[in-house]
């Protein structure tokens, strides 16, 4: 594993997703859009936890030779505990499990014995209550703000109350804790997300679908900021 500091928790951070990008140039396109870069996020589905196949290590290696970024790789499977050595031997700085398929307590231990940094993703029909249990056992709170298994779908604003009181537990508890939002995010929802408490962005279409990719990163990132004054 690649080992590459994930940053200060709580910092404003740009996660471009790959699943929008064009698979037969990805090299070119990471490449493209480094400067406004943070974290890279990769999107993993098995076609059973969620209707839809897209990748596995052997692309998370050879994206290692494009980019030094953090990956943070969100398994959407049904047994990722099956595959976390695979990414982390892949050059995957971070995983995020879901806790919808259970064990989760066990995965967290597996993660981290790997040295990995440890996710907990729950989708939006999912009550807050389902990770509070482990909110001081992980590094980050990816709350998603579409369902997960097909990219461009439309940002669902009601998940932004579980932002905020995911936020509250945070600061209350002073907990190390990044908060993640990923579905719809654009230069329009971004700064709801950050005033709602979230600090890492993932966001396919609003960057890779637009002309000049690197140009729309920069206008997420100013329109996060945005959410902060």
């Amino acid at each position: 594993m690649t080992v590459i500091d994930a940053g200060p928790p709580g910092e404003i951070r740009i996660a471009p997703s790959i699943l929008a990008a064009d698979f037969g140039e990805l090299g070119r396109a990471v490449k493209g859009i480094d400067a406004e870069t943070d974290w890279l996020h990769v999107d993993v589905m098995d076609g059973h936890f969620v209707p839809n196949v897209s990748i596995g290590p052997p692309v998370v290696a050879a994206l290692r030779h494009y980019s030094s970024r953090f990956f943070d790789c969100h398994l959407m499977m049904s047994e990722p505990g099956r595959y976390l050595e695979a990414f982390q031997r892949a050059g995957a700085n971070g995983c995020t499990v879901h806790v919808e398929i259970g064990g989760t307590a066990s995965l967290i231990d597996d993660a981290r014995a790997l040295g990995l940094r440890i996710g907990l993703a729950a989708n939006p029909d999912t009550p807050f209550a389902a990770v509070a249990p482990f909110l001081a056992d992980i590094d980050l709170l990816l709350l998603m703000t579409v369902f997960p298994g097909f990219g461009g779908q439309s940002f669902i604003a009601d998940v932004m109350g579980k932002v905020e009181v995911a936020r509250r537990e945070v600061t209350l508890n002073e907990l190390a804790l990044d908060i993640e939002v990923d579905g719809g995010i654009d230069v329009t929802s971004a700064p709801r997300a950050v005033r709602a408490g979230a600090n890492v962005l993932v966001a396919g279409s609003a960057i890779f679908a637009q002309p000049d990719p690197l140009k729309a990163a920069s206008a997420l990132r100013a329109a996060a900021y945005d959410g902060r004054r």
